[in-house]
């Protein structure tokens, strides 16, 4: 038609659970200051940390980053950029960012893009058409109909169970749901909290790379939809 986490160390339990645990220390602890330990989120952890880069280290990074874009078939995330140029995540932001904005205005065949929560070249929009006429596309099958209105009534109102697509659509719809799971563009997450406790379902990462989407939010707003673009799927 693609998309994070706070970065919060937690301890479960309930209250009785943390009094038992203040309980067995012994007495003398409770009035030392307690000590803030920084917790890394995981997806910096090993990264270096943000200096400021040389203009020939900017033009050397930014190269590199270059190539492992170019090279790379699927959407790159920041931190694997990150990891893969052994830079912090603050200096890959920078040059990612200004790649981006390079091939913007070139206004050329190709494209920087963020795509399902990473970044990936594509061929420019003007250019599908003959692209597709000359490597040829791969072999699409058309989604029915049905297919296509349960897919448009999970995207935006996610996370839905199946009952409740039902309840939308007025008809039976367990097999449009097997449909895209089968295809990946919808999984299993979780339950709703009611009698039964029937599978919630939302659409998945392989759904916004194959609709060039950063995140649900690159979605049209709801009121603006005719008809989604869901004719073809591989």
């Amino acid at each position: 038609m693609g998309k994070k986490k706070k970065d919060t160390l937690e301890i479960e339990g309930s209250r009785d659970d943390l009094d038992t645990m203040n309980g067995a220390l012994p007495s003398e602890q409770h009035d030392e200051e307690s000590v803030d330990v920084p917790v890394k989120a995981s997806n910096e952890a090993g990264l270096p940390e943000y200096r400021e880069l040389s203009r020939e280290e900017m033009d050397e990074f930014r190269g590199l980053m270059e190539a492992v874009l170019f090279v790379s078939n699927e959407p790159q995330s920041l931190s694997v950029l990150a990891r893969h140029c052994n830079l912090d995540r603050v200096n890959t932001r920078i040059l990612v960012d200004s790649l981006m904005d390079d091939y913007a205005e070139r206004d050329g065949g190709i494209l920087l893009r963020e795509i399902s929560g990473g970044y990936q070249f594509v061929p420019s929009d003007r250019y599908g058409d003959q692209i597709k006429g000359i490597l040829g596309g791969p072999r699409t099958e058309k989604l029915s109909r049905s297919v296509m209105e349960t897919l448009s009534i999970i995207c935006y109102r996610q996370p839905i169970t199946l009952p409740e697509v039902e309840e939308v659509r007025g008809v039976n719809s367990r097999q449009m749901i097997a449909t895209l799971l089968q295809k990946k563009l919808i999984k299993p997450q979780g339950y709703r909290p009611v009698p039964g406790r029937p599978t919630l379902y939302v659409t998945t990462r392989q759904f916004l790379s194959h609709f060039a989407l950063n995140s649900l939010s690159d979605l049209p707003p709801l009121q603006d939809v005719k008809e989604l673009p869901f004719d073809e799927i591989e």
